[in-house]
């Protein structure tokens, strides 16, 4: 089956979609203790956040870089992480989806949300001929990710290091059997219009 070049690939149920990001150990700890995104973490700044495991496994180095040594997986509304989407900007200009390279830097100014695809990551972090989402929250999205669509936390650093482990043993298939398993996200049309998201 071929995959789309632009697809969401979520772990997600009925009413919640799982997303990664890492942190260093003050931020990561501090929000697993709250249950919530609390200091140091800053809303100020813009949070990225990745529905892949696998691409979030290539950004933070199996959770060996510094200043992403804890992987958190953030279980978030479905509803909120729609919205996000519905109002986000491209962070590269394409022309079939704005009026002109002007209209989208508008946009690239005002939206609460920017979205990159980036090509997703084999088992061993090779990129693959299609895109994975990433999507970059700031002003009003990041206080509605965190007062709002924030369902759970869940530290999985442990899981990182044992899928790193196997694949360092030579063992992929055990590797790729501890990977949360990611299905195609269901975006409404109009959404996945904004977003330049193929169907799932």
């Amino acid at each position: 089956m071929t995959v789309p070049a632009h697809q969401i690939r979520a772990t997600f149920t009925a009413d919640t979609v799982t997303v990664y990001q890492a942190y260093g150990p003050e931020i990561a700890e501090a929000a697993l203790a709250a249950g919530r995104f609390v200091p140091p973490f800053k809303r100020e700044r813009m949070t990225w956040i990745k529905p892949s495991f696998r691409w979030m496994m290539y950004r933070c180095g199996w959770a060996r870089k510094p200043g992403q040594e804890r992987v958190l997986a953030v279980e978030i509304s479905r509803a909120g992480f729609e919205w996000a989407l519905g109002h986000a900007c491209l962070s590269s200009y394409h022309r079939h989806l704005y009026a002109d390279r002007a209209a989208w830097q508008r946009q690239l100014r005002t939206s609460p949300v920017r979205v990159q695809w980036d090509p997703e990551r084999s088992l061993r972090l090779a990129p693959l001929p299609y895109r994975s989402l990433q999507v970059g929250l700031s002003g009003e999205a990041v206080h509605r990710y965190v007062d709002e669509w924030l369902v759970g936390l869940t530290d999985v650093t442990p899981l990182a290091r044992a899928v790193h482990d196997r694949l360092t043993a030579g063992d992929e298939p055990g590797a790729a059997a501890l990977l949360p398993v990611e299905h195609p996200y269901p975006l409404p049309a109009e959404v996945a219009r904004t977003v330049d998201a193929g169907s799932g």
